[in-house]
């Protein structure tokens, strides 16, 4: 009888971790498939929110938990962790000896993982590669973690084209869409009141869902982009706003300390999360009025669901945007008059109409099915276009 294939899951945050979960469910049911879950990252500090706890209470079994993140948002915080992350993995990679390695998308604890693997000749899967986030550095990490994967799974054709660009064989890339539009087809929604229960907040409308998230090449100080979001929120003192807290990146936790300032003065209409989970995430963001910020669901999931985005700043330039997407500069004004064109007639009259770009669902099932017949291995030729091959 051969053995089931071993397919290593690695999540470090909770955003990731929701693209990642109808996955994590469609391995750990196959018979031929053995599932094995690496919690790191944001993961396991309690500044947010200790979510591996809910991986567990979704009824995963965790098989190794990397500690990386040191308690440092600084340049060389980052890359220190980085590194206490290399060791980390070796040793949890060494023990596990996965058939794959699955990552998602361009945080640096994936990174760190991917190169773990390529040394010790693990090959990697790799979601959500060939996009472009202009202005963050997590753009150069996506691109490099492309090149230590063997196969490749896209969330649109101009993706898959780049990866290809990047010297990746065509026949290793596979378009299959964003795996966060799963959750759209699957999830038990929260309807209105118990989605207030949970939130303890009365969704008054206009309801805006906002996460901010560091631009992390940016030259300036993410608090002062930051200030002016909250200028513009200001201005529509009649709104409910609920705040994501921003990702575990440079610069992050000055914000953390900014935003709830703001919601203490905002008590009556405002509240933070440190991490929702994805029923009440996506929950809420089906109720919001508008979604705000930089975050790359505001660009999947929010047109899936026909809702006005307003896409504040350069950290998503690049990617595919929706109709309903409005872009803003990161400027009060100018995020002011965004959020009063996504609250008009007009342009809600338009919403039923969106289109995803980023396709219709069944994802992880596609993903699963491929890596289940997959031949091992980690070799392969760089894919030169000029000639072909």
């Amino acid at each position: 009888m051969t053995p089931a294939r071993k397919i290593c899951i690695v999540t470090g945050s909770r955003a990731e971790y929701g693209l990642l979960y109808w996955l994590m469910k469609e391995v750990r049911a196959d018979v031929d498939l053995q599932l094995q879950v690496v919690v790191t990252g944001a993961h396991l500090s309690p500044e947010f929110g200790l979510t591996f706890q809910q991986i567990e209470t979704d009824g995963f079994t965790i098989d190794a938990k990397v500690e990386m993140l040191l308690s440092s948002d600084t340049g060389v915080g980052i890359a220190k962790s980085m590194g206490v992350g290399v060791i980390g993995f070796a040793d949890a990679l060494d023990r596990l000896k996965p058939d794959i390695l699955v990552v998602l998308g361009d945080r640096f604890e994936m990174l760190a993982a991917a190169q773990v693997a390529l040394v010790l000749r693990i090959p990697i899967a790799h979601i959500h590669g060939g996009e472009t986030t202009e202005g963050a550095f997590d753009e150069g990490i996506r691109h490099a973690i492309s090149k230590l994967a063997q196969w490749h799974f896209v969330a649109a054709e101009p993706y898959r084209k780049r990866v290809i660009q990047l010297g990746e064989a065509s026949e290793r890339v596979f378009n299959v869409g964003a795996p966060g539009l799963d959750a759209i087809h699957r999830l038990e929604w929260l309807d209105r009141p118990s989605l207030e229960r949970a939130l303890a907040v009365k969704l008054v409308p206009p309801v805006m869902l906002v996460t901010y998230h560091p631009a992390t090449l940016g030259q300036r100080d993410p608090i002062t982009p930051m200030n002016e979001l909250l200028a513009a929120l200001d201005e529509f003192s009649e709104a409910t706003v609920v705040f994501t807290y921003p990702n575990a990146d440079t610069g992050g936790r000055s914000l953390i300390e900014r935003l709830n300032q703001w919601v203490s003065a905002n008590k009556h209409r405002a509240t933070a999360w440190d991490s929702l989970g994805q029923q009440r995430y996506l929950s809420l963001m089906r109720e919001s009025d508008v979604i705000l910020g930089n975050s790359s669901s505001a660009l999947t999931e929010a047109p899936a669901l026909k809702k006005a985005t307003v896409n504040i700043g350069d950290r998503q330039k690049g990617r595919l945007k929706a109709t309903s997407v409005i872009e803003a500069e990161e400027k009060r004004k100018a995020i002011a008059s965004a959020i009063r064109k996504a609250l008009s007639d007009d342009f809600r009259a338009a919403l039923p109409a969106t289109t995803s770009l980023y396709g219709s669902g069944n994802v992880s099932r596609r993903i699963k099915d491929t890596l289940k017949v997959v031949a091992i291995g980690t070799q392969k030729s760089f894919f030169d276009i000029a000639h072909g091959h």
